[in-house]
């Protein structure tokens, strides 16, 4: 059989290959019940914190403090320079809203059915850097700039209900800005598409999409800019602990390349 990164993350063609590639139900129900189990922990997390505005406040001020002796404090300079706009700020908040989760799930839902040691890969990368994230979240809360931390509007708020109404505030960490992961785990994805494919399209998408995460979560007011520099670090460390996991833990059958199954 082909290996799907010839032909890009859709390669294959035939009924049957699919059939072949598919790992099964089994497998998925498994990754259903993880993604649960790691929403739980979120939630967990945010019991933790969400009634520390005083150190996260705290927090935010001693990263703003640190970007100004860096000279990258550019939050209130970059949502300036979009906010006269109503085509970039809609774009920035189309961004933030739907290229973050649902193109991670699209993602992972085309991996797992016709490149499952991609998936395996991604996943892994992502629960590895959540869990880094989680500790920090709960070790060093940060409250974000549209919490009146700076001079800022929250620009998905302002322009649109949809996002906050499909996540409320009481569903969510408020003090979770440092790492950002919504930047983090755009970029090791578009790392794992790059590398899953020769297609341009894809290869075009897999650049792009996290460099507009990145100046989207500074934009809207959800983000500083170290937080950007943060969830890269993170998001890459998970990577990274996702190419070496195979060395400890055996990988299932299912999700082993073609060549090796």
């Amino acid at each position: 059989m082909r290996a799907v990164r010839l032909n890009g993350i859709s390669g294959l063609r035939h009924g049957r290959r699919r059939a072949r590639t598919f790992p099964g139900w089994w497998p998925l129900a498994l990754q259903a019940l993880l993604v649960v189990l790691a929403a739980l922990c979120y939630f967990g997390v945010r019991g933790l914190t969400r009634s520390r505005a005083g150190p996260a406040e705290d927090h935010a001020r001693g990263i703003l403090a640190l970007e100004r002796d860096l000279l990258i404090d550019r939050e209130r300079w970059l949502q300036e320079t979009v906010i006269g706009h109503d085509t970039l700020v809609d774009a920035a908040n189309a961004v933030y809203m739907y290229g973050h989760w649902p193109v991670i799930a699209i993602t992972l839902a085309v991996l797992f059915a016709r490149a499952p040691d991609r998936y395996w890969l991604l996943r892994n990368a992502m629960f590895a850097s959540g869990a880094i994230g989680l500790v920090i979240f709960a070790l060093y809360p940060v409250a974000p700039p549209r919490l009146g931390i700076l001079d800022i509007v929250d620009t998905v708020t302002q322009r649109t209900e949809v996002y906050r109404t499909l996540q409320p505030p009481g569903l969510i960490n408020r003090y979770a800005a440092m790492p950002s992961l919504h930047f983090g785990w755009n970029l090791i994805l578009g790392v794992v598409v790059w590398t899953s494919t020769r297609n341009l399209f894809l290869r075009v998408f897999a650049v792009a999409m996290p460099i507009a995460m990145g100046l989207a979560v500074v934009a809207t007011g959800n983000h500083y800019v170290v937080d950007v520099a943060g969830g890269a670090v993170v998001a890459l460390t998970g990577l990274a602990v996702a190419r070496a996991l195979p060395a400890v833990i055996p990988v299932p059958r299912w999700a082993r390349p073609p060549a090796s199954r």
